[in-house]
């Protein structure tokens, strides 16, 4: 029941996008890979580095507009949000306007050919934030700089692994080696993905890239920065 009703969200919210100009890739299923082949390990706790376990984010800044955005790093659409938007939010970011919390989803798993790539660079990506936080957007940006085709292999752990290092941060080998933080990305992706959303005016996930302003959904063109910057600016009304 709960896989046909998020069958049916996914398909209203992909015909809502197309009327509005939007585009998005659409989570299909609320369990996209087996989970005999996710990492059993036990779910990390408390804060490291950026990475906000109990919360499910990687938070950045300190300003008081939250800005959360929820990202699959395998999705077209979320490295064209990326690209068009990254360095704005890293300017705001930087300027202390806003605190920008990345939630990093897996449900694109089932499209890189059983390597869990969307679960491996979520892994790499919290890697970086746990170990070196001002790394962390750069990281990101060059997740999408790099990004593989949908449908694809996707980029090796040794790939992700020297991209950590062209950013600066040198001390995630074994992290990254080891997939450590598969298992908490599966978890955050799943909760997104049934809902309820805390503090949001929307229930839960169906597409990415999703970004929320002081828990108000953007919906807005993914590349019409004007729009998201005065979006931002009105905190989220």
């Amino acid at each position: 029941m709960r896989a046909a009703l998020l069958r049916r969200a996914a398909v209203v919210f992909a015909a809502l996008a197309l009327t509005a100009g939007l585009a998005a890739c659409s989570s299909s299923t609320p369990d996209s890979t087996p989970s005999a082949t996710k990492s059993a390990a036990a779910l990390p706790t408390g804060t490291t580095g950026a990475a906000h376990f109990d919360d499910d984010y990687l938070a950045v800044g300190t300003g008081k507009t939250t800005v959360d955005t929820y990202v699959d790093p395998m999705c077209p659409f979320c490295g064209e949000f990326e690209k068009v938007n990254g360095r704005t939010l890293a300017e705001l970011v930087n300027s202390d306007e806003i605190t920008l919390r990345v939630h990093p989803l897996d449900f694109l798993d089932r499209s890189s050919q059983g390597t869990m790539y969307s679960s491996r660079a979520g892994s790499a990506l919290t890697c970086v934030a746990a170990s070196d936080p001002k790394a962390t957007l750069t990281f990101l940006s060059q997740l999408y700089e790099n990004q593989p085709e949908e449908g694809s292999s996707g980029l090796t752990d040794a790939k992700l692994t020297s991209l950590a290092h062209d950013v600066g941060a040198t001390d995630v080998d074994a992290c990254i080696a080891a997939n450590k933080y598969v298992t908490w990305i599966s978890n955050l992706t799943q909760k997104a993905l049934n809902g309820p959303l805390p503090g949001a005016d929307i229930t839960s996930i169906t597409a990415t890239p999703t970004v929320l302003v002081n828990g108000h959904a953007y919906t807005g063109g993914i590349t019409d920065t004007k729009a998201l910057t005065k979006f931002i600016a009105a905190g989220g009304k």
